[in-house]
């Protein structure tokens, strides 16, 4: 009996790590394609309000016009959401959507004024009470890594032109 449920949970995690190579790149993909995609939709939909908070930006990004900065973001999320989406150029798209996440957090969602951790801590949240709101923008940083660091997983179109012209698979 018990050879039969060790060989039974070893299956089972056999199958589920193969699943995970098609599977769970592919739902961080979409997750993150939608959030991203929907920001640049607002952006490419919106008023320009980059010139209210230029000078919190990040360099380089402090030194360009408000309007490239407008332009960069809003197109960077449309295009790299619709790359991720597919899982085309996921690494570059994952580190480009790293970026403005970064700039993001620095100018809108960081804490203007804190002292202690604790201070800090009443930022990570998701509302506008006036301690930050970095919350989101730390869980979209972490839902990129694994793409950055694993790849786009098999069901990409990175992992097809991968087995099409390098025949070896980019995961």
């Amino acid at each position: 009996m018990s050879t039969f449920i060790s060989s039974t949970v070893k299956g089972l995690h056999l199958n589920l790590d193969r699943a995970g190579t098609w599977i769970a790149p592919l739902t961080l993909r979409i997750f993150l394609a939608w959030e991203f995609f929907e920001s640049g939709l607002e952006k490419f939909n919106g008023e320009n309000w980059f010139a209210d908070i230029q000078d919190r930006f990040l360099f380089p990004f402090n030194h360009l016009p408000a309007t490239l900065n407008w332009e960069l973001s809003m197109w960077v999320e449309l295009i790299c959401a619709l790359a991720l989406l597919v899982g085309l150029a996921t690494r570059f798209s994952a580190i480009s959507l790293m970026v403005v996440t970064i700039v993001a957090t620095a100018a809108v969602h960081w804490p203007a004024d804190w002292s202690t951790l604790s201070d800090l801590a009443q930022g990570y949240s998701i509302t506008n009470k006036g301690y930050g709101n970095f919350k989101l923008p730390l869980i979209y940083l972490a839902a990129l890594v694994p793409l950055v660091l694993s790849g786009p997983g098999k069901f990409s179109l990175d992992a097809l032109l991968a087995r099409c012209f390098w025949r070896r698979s980019p995961v």
